[in-house]
């Protein structure tokens, strides 16, 4: 049981600024932004965190395509403005990136030698050698903020992270659910 609350998608830390004023996101549009390296996870992301919003009675409305760089200091203000235009109240934004690897080591071939005779006993060597090596998998670090769309004032902010896995579409999945649970949990929805 301990093993698997370490191989599992867990918030590492949380901050709400506790100046602001809690307004609860639900049955409110919200702009929902990924940032991330590769087209594919910045997809996957948007799409996952999009439900999660539905999930927890807010309607997701997906970023218009930017090329902000995901290394970038954060900065919400191109998805402030677009969150204004499109009618949003709050900006839902995370940076996705893979935080650690792991490759399985394949299959190994061993070779030894051992005999008994003449009243006698002898013994050998042996040899083992991993031959190639399995898949790669990476665990994965979502970086959550939501911002408000009226004053550009970042209200709450979150960090969840996932062991490796070969799964990247659940890894996204879970990360998605931390976050906005969490973020459902500190009064946002």
């Amino acid at each position: 049981m301990l093993l698997a609350g370490c191989a599992s998608t867990q918030l590492d830390a949380q901050w709400s600024d506790p100046q602001a004023a809690r307004a609860s996101l639900r049955g409110a549009r919200v702009l929902v932004a990924c940032e991330a390296a590769e087209a594919v996870v910045k997809r996957i992301c948007q799409d996952r965190l999009a439900a999660e919003v539905t999930a927890h009675g807010g309607t997701a409305v997906i970023a218009p395509q930017s090329s902000l760089d995901p290394t970038r200091p954060e900065s919400d203000e191109p998805y402030v403005s677009a969150a204004r235009v499109a009618g949003a109240r709050a900006v839902l934004a995370t940076s996705v990136a893979p935080t650690s690897a792991s490759m399985s080591p394949g299959f190994s071939v061993g070779l030894g030698a051992f005999s008994i005779g003449s009243g006698g006993f002898a013994g050998g060597f042996g040899v083992s050698a991993p031959i190639g090596g399995g898949p790669v998998s990476s665990g994965y670090s979502a970086n959550a903020r939501i911002t408000s769309a009226d004053s550009g004032r970042l209200l709450w902010t979150a960090k969840a992270s996932s062991p490796p896995s070969g799964d990247l579409n659940g890894q996204l999945a879970e990360l998605a659910k931390a976050v906005v649970d969490a973020a459902g949990k500190a009064g946002l929805f």
